[in-house]
């Protein structure tokens, strides 16, 4: 933004002397039009009157709303010619390799990963951003920041759990870990010989009977329930 000479400047505050309330709001607006971006602070500082009082001024002249006055506004400023091409500058890391990151981030998040068996869309993990900063440069050479690493978990539908389990009521217990051991290699060789592998959760149990589920049917009499859960009314459990 070019602002006036000085003596333009001493005719513009000449005129708006000699006008009334009115016609100093409207002369005030139309000058901040003409200028675009800053035109309002430069027009205001100018004439000694309040940005207000020019924005009302502009939505007056152009019968625009303060939010189109506002938006014209931005695109006198995209206008105006830029030295360094827009978008220019260096890539950060993300975006430059965007795809071999996110390719080596999921592959090492895969043996790592739980959900909930309720809603597919919850996903954690039990490894920590450290330990992740580390597993992608030892085993892809990727050197990233805990900043893009919690964008990266933010972005693949991670959720930080507020609860850990990590304290044990038993201790001791010899091969406690051989079973998931034995389960990572049962599915690293199904996956090999490309046979699907299929994990479920069996810890949430149903009861069996006249009970109120989730979803709608078409139907042409009112479905009545129990409006409780009681055990003693159910005709069994089944754990899907």
């Amino acid at each position: 933004m070019q602002p006036y000479t000085s003596e333009v400047e001493a005719s513009i505050r000449y005129v708006y002397s000699t006008l009334n309330e009115k016609q100093r709001r409207l002369y005030a607006g139309s000058e901040a039009l003409k200028f675009g971006h800053g035109g309002r602070i430069y027009i205001a500082s100018l004439l000694g009157c309040s940005r207000n009082t020019v924005s009302k001024g502009a939505c007056e002249v152009s019968e625009f709303s303060r939010r189109e006055v506002h938006e014209r506004i931005k695109e006198t400023k995209k206008k105006t010619p830029r030295i360094r091409k827009e978008g220019g500058g260096r890539k950060s890391r993300k975006q430059a390799r965007k795809a071999e990151l996110d390719r080596n981030f999921l592959a090492i998040l895969k043996e790592f990963t739980a959900g909930d068996p309720m809603d597919e869309t919850v996903r954690w993990t039990n490894l920590s951003i450290s330990q992740i900063i580390s597993l992608l440069w030892k085993k892809a050479y990727i050197q990233v920041s805990a900043w893009t690493v919690r964008n990266l978990l933010k972005e693949h539908g991670y959720r930080r759990l507020q609860a850990q389990k990590r304290l044990t009521m038993k201790s001791g217990i010899k091969n406690r870990d051989e079973q998931f051991n034995n389960i990572k290699k049962l599915r690293t060789s199904y996956e090999s010989a490309g046979n699907p592998v299929i994990s479920m959760d069996t810890k949430k149990k149903e009861s069996i009977g006249n009970f109120y589920r989730d979803g709608t049917v078409y139907t042409k009499e009112t479905i009545l329930t129990y409006d409780h859960d009681f055990a003693s009314f159910a005709d069994g459990s089944i754990i899907p």
